[in-house]
């Protein structure tokens, strides 16, 4: 049986058909997280020296919260049924700020230097920062990756089709 669009898979000996678009979803998913992720990590660190904000006292690191969240569709519903598991995507659930001190620096010709010349500087680490952007980097070619596999596949199937 051939399902354009669609492939064939086997679960406990029966057939069901997982829809190619389910895991580009998903796949989009976190590329989404990804993408939200690095532009987070871009703007700690293009406020690595800010000593001011609206908010008062220096900038304070940004943190996304990502919640693994079912998928709702017809294969996720088979799937549960058959095998008790859900099939997840990632979410942005919440944006925080890291509220752990700032760094005092001492700079007594600072214009923000308390009476006993320490500027308060944000709490972003430049290293740390640097290995979240990798990390994050990683996850969205591993993303791409995935994407790329399932279109590979679809086409496979229409080319069987003909």
């Amino acid at each position: 049986m051939l399902l354009l669009g669609a492939q064939i898979i086997h679960l406990f000996g029966r057939q069901k058909a997982m829809d190619f678009l389910t895991s580009m979803k998903i796949s989009s998913s976190g590329l989404n997280v990804q993408r939200k992720l690095m532009e987070t990590i871009s703007s700690n660190l293009a406020n690595i020296e800010t000593t001011r904000t609206p908010e008062g006292g220096p900038y304070r690191r940004k943190e996304l919260v990502v919640t693994a969240l079912p998928f709702d569709d017809n294969f996720n519903e088979i799937l549960k049924s058959e095998l008790g598991e859900n099939v997840l995507q990632s979410m942005i659930t919440e944006i925080i700020e890291d509220q752990s001190e700032p760094r005092l620096v001492f700079n007594p010709n600072h214009p923000d230097a308390n009476e006993t010349g320490y500027v308060a500087m944000p709490n972003v680490d430049l290293m740390t920062e640097m290995v979240n952007l990798v990390t994050s980097t990683r996850g969205f070619e591993a993303n791409v990756t995935a994407m790329n596999a399932t279109k590979s596949m679809a086409q496979r199937a229409i080319e069987l089709g003909r």
